[in-house]
């Protein structure tokens, strides 16, 4: 059986993330393996931001991978191939799909999925990665603070099966991750760029206290924004270093 077509079903796990975790720490399931709860508990995103999502109602996994063969300098590379296979899934079904940088999947301008990575290091090269994934299928309503999200059923007025989306978007993932296995690094930062959302817009960040004009001109190789400021200065900056406003 490929391994690429293991899915493990929960019931509800705090986190996926948290439940791979513990089990890599006590066997080496098969890569492409998928992990799958109903409910999250304690559902994470990037830093201490959670995800809210209604039991039943959205996918919310982790997939496993071993990228052994990616030196520990390019493992922003797996999130490019993470984001853009599951921008390649939704955009078979609606239009307007783009990256926020680093890897949140928006449509227009508002989130409909989530990807939390968690990479573990042997060496100089990456040893795993758990790709967790919180996207936004079926839910009618949200009630948390969260800003911007929607979900697929919202914007085509559709419902969708869990488990038939969850072996699209895990397609979608490994036709990229492939690509990557096969040293198409270019190949993949040139569809992340083509994909980012604002990407040569100008529009206003925010960083500490100053509020300026500029628009990205790029990702470098370690994942850090590339700005470029109405001086013509310009800047990188790392996860939480900057932030959109408008």
């Amino acid at each position: 059986m490929d391994p690429w077509q293991r899915i493990v079903k929960l019931d509800s796990v705090e986190s996926t993330n948290d439940y791979v975790s513990g089990l890599l720490k006590k066997m080496k399931p098969e890569e492409g393996s998928i992990y799958s709860s109903l409910f999250q508990s304690a559902g994470k995103g990037i830093g201490q931001n959670t995800w809210e999502s209604k039991k039943g109602m959205n996918l919310l996994f982790s997939l496993i991978l071993y990228p052994s063969f990616l030196p520990v300098e390019d493992q922003f590379l797996i999130s490019k191939a993470v984001s853009l296979g599951i921008a390649n899934y939704i955009q078979a079904k609606i239009n307007n799909i783009k990256i926020k940088w680093p890897n949140d999947i928006y449509c227009k301008d508002n989130k409909i999925a989530g990807i939390l990575i968690e990479n573990s290091i042997k060496g100089s090269n990456l040893n795993s990665s758990i790709i967790g994934i919180g996207f936004n299928l079926n839910q009618e309503e949200f009630k948390s603070d969260a800003p911007n999200p929607i979900s697929l059923h919202q914007i085509t007025n559709k419902t969708y099966s869990i488990d038939q989306e969850i072996v699209k978007i895990r397609t979608n993932i490994r036709f990229f991750y492939d690509k990557l296995k096969a040293g198409k690094f270019e190949e993949i930062n040139h569809e992340y760029l083509k994909c980012l959302y604002r990407f040569n817009e100008v529009h206003v960040f925010k960083t500490g206290n100053e509020i300026f004009k500029a628009s990205i001109i790029g990702i470098n190789k370690y994942g850090h924004l590339q700005l470029k400021t109405e001086n013509n200065e310009i800047r990188e900056y790392g996860f939480k270093e900057t932030e959109f406003i408008i």
